[in-house]
């Protein structure tokens, strides 16, 4: 056993440690694979936090480690704001030990004299980042793993604005917490200093959605909806949401309904997974629905199935949805006149380039920024005379106004709804829309390809994958030569057929991005919340008004078929 492993594990083995903790710690050592894996690195915040298997070690997540989390959170809040009357809010998903886990911060926090509002149960994402400022907290958490496996959990930090941690509080935290010693930690708690919160913020939040995500629509009982909670927190507010903003034919997955931390009938309980959908589809075959919606665990994502011309449900990706509910939003904007130059919409680098052309057809500002909902809200909090319309990203996540400052199935969930209203209303359909801004802004079609890498040796293996890359960057692909090569750990983009390089504006990711001259896209990066290393495809074609998308779309995905077997996948 190397020496830094075995000090870790001895420092295990007793005090501040309890009794159950050392057991567990003695039955790991007769596997000396998993105990290493258990130690060999510590848990770090990544795009979404604080995420990791459950269990004994560092690189698990346990009262310890949450614990020193919120022990160095608890002490930087104690430096930013030394004058203020400290408060945090503290939410948590359906996960297993989410709530212990959950009581375990918010006594940490009281321990330190730190005001804990406390969801009485568990709740949504979203809700959680819209009651950092409905309460005017300090700083808020979230105990989720989002839609990763079972064994996971995680725990996810907000600002006092609702958005994520991002610079530069987010170093200068993770900095405390790596100060802190697990001796430090504050686990004697000030009852006195927790309170428990549901009703009025729930309410509060269901009227704030119901605002963001409702339009002047009629006909809103005639579109029957199917939606599955997949096992997560959702239920707790989508049926809410829906009812109050009229939707009374939503029928619920029943057998998917009921919170559980297993997610006993899916695989896994991931929007973007068609088989996660497989019995919401099922259900909405036999009853004639109109449209399919299922979030994640933390409801912060959703999947979304829609009729087709033959009449039969096509699974949307990220990038379609985010692209269809902009359009709408711009639609409506524009109906209003509301539109003057001084509002924007955004998205992430590994997501459609399709988005900043219609942000321009409108006359709408596009940003666009690193990978994860963070950055988002990092722009509606950097460019507050500007207006935030909606935005949203690749990976099933979309944000409506800026009220709430993550991705928000929630209120997504009512607008997807709206947006297949108001089609049906007109003798279309939520797919036809799609095809109608094919048409407009350029026909583009997305795949994503990822690999799973586990454990210290998975790590290394996507490391050696990024390096080959990096340092060997293809000049062509599929026969085509590479236009731009950017790299955003260096924060360079280089013109090969120029030979001239730029700078990249953006903060520093291990993301590698190659466009191609016919302005196909690849980009390669690590998940920043689970072991794997992602591929994201992009390639596009212009559609006329009397062409066939189905047509086109075989040629494009026989294009992007084209470009996986170039870059040697």
């Amino acid at each position: 056993m190397k020496k830094a492993l075995s000090a870790k594990v001895k420092e295990w083995s007793q005090p501040p440690f309890d009794t159950e903790s050392v057991a567990e710690l003695e039955a790991l050592k007769q596997n000396p694979e998993q105990l290493e894996d258990a130690f060999y690195k510590d848990l770090e915040f990544g795009t979404g936090g604080m995420r990791g298997i459950m269990g004994i070690g560092t690189n698990r997540i346990n009262s310890y480690t949450l614990g020193k989390s919120t022990q160095g959170l608890s002490d930087y809040l104690k430096k930013s704001f030394e004058t203020e009357q400290l408060k945090v809010v503290i939410a948590y998903d359906c996960r297993n030990n989410s709530k212990s886990l959950a009581l375990k911060a918010a006594e940490v926090f009281s321990a330190n004299d730190i005001k804990v509002f406390f969801f009485s149960d568990l709740r949504t994402t979203p809700e959680l980042s819209f009651a950092v400022k409905y309460l005017k907290a300090h700083c808020g958490i979230v105990l989720t793993a989002s839609h990763n496996p079972p064994e996971y959990n995680g725990y996810k930090v907000y600002w006092k604005d609702g958005g994520q941690i991002v610079p530069p509080e987010d170093k200068a935290i993770i900095e405390q917490i790596n100060q802190t010693r697990f001796s430090d930690i504050k686990f004697q708690p000030n009852q006195e200093l927790i309170e428990w919160i549901d009703k009025e913020v729930d309410q509060a939040f269901f009227d704030k959605s119901v605002e963001l995500g409702q339009f002047d629509l009629k006909g809103r009982e005639n579109f029957k909806v199917v939606f599955t909670a997949l096992h997560g927190t959702s239920i707790t507010a989508v049926p809410q949401v829906m009812a109050q903003a009229g939707y009374t034919d939503l029928n619920l997955v029943a057998s998917q309904s009921l919170p559980d931390g297993n997610f006993p009938t899916v695989e896994s309980p991931n929007p973007e997974e068609p088989e996660a959908l497989q019995m919401a589809l099922d259900q909405a075959e036999t009853i004639g629905a109109d449209m399919v919606i299922g979030t994640d665990p933390d409801s912060d994502r959703l999947g979304i199935a829609v009729r087709d011309h033959n009449n039969k449900f096509r699974l949307l990706n990220g990038n379609q949805t985010m692209i269809v509910m902009t359009y709408f939003l711009l639609e409506q904007w524009k109906k209003s006149n509301r539109l003057n130059g001084n509002q924007f919409v955004a998205s992430t680098i590994v997501s459609t380039p399709m988005l900043q052309k219609m942000a321009k057809a409108y006359g709408v500002q596009y940003k666009e920024t690193l990978t994860g909902f963070k950055w988002i809200g990092k722009l509606i909090k950097e460019f507050p005379k500007l207006e935030f319309i909606g935005g949203g990203e690749e990976s099933y996540g979309y944000l409506v106004g800026d009220a709430i400052r993550d991705k928000d199935a929630v209120t997504a969930t009512l607008l997807a709804c709206e947006v297949g209203t108001f089609a049906k209303n007109n003798n279309k359909s939520f797919y036809e829309i799609l095809e109608d801004c094919y048409r407009k802004f350029g026909a583009y079609k997305e795949k994503l390809i990822s690999f799973t890498q586990k454990g210290k040796e998975g790590a290394t293996k996507i490391k050696t994958m990024m390096e080959e890359y990096r340092n060997n960057p293809p000049k062509e692909i599929a026969g085509i030569p590479v236009m731009i090569s950017e790299d955003y750990l260096f924060t360079k983009r280089f013109y090969p057929l120029q030979n001239r390089s730029e700078a990249i504006d953006l903060p520093v990711a291990d993301v590698i991005i190659f466009t191609l001259k016919d302005h196909s896209r690849i980009a390669i990066r690590p998940s920043g919340t689970e072991p794997k290393i992602k591929f994201y495809f992009s390639v596009n074609d212009d559609l006329d008004f009397n062409e066939d998308w189905s047509t086109l779309e075989v040629k494009l995905d026989q294009k992007i078929d084209a470009i996986i077997k170039g870059i040697g996948l």
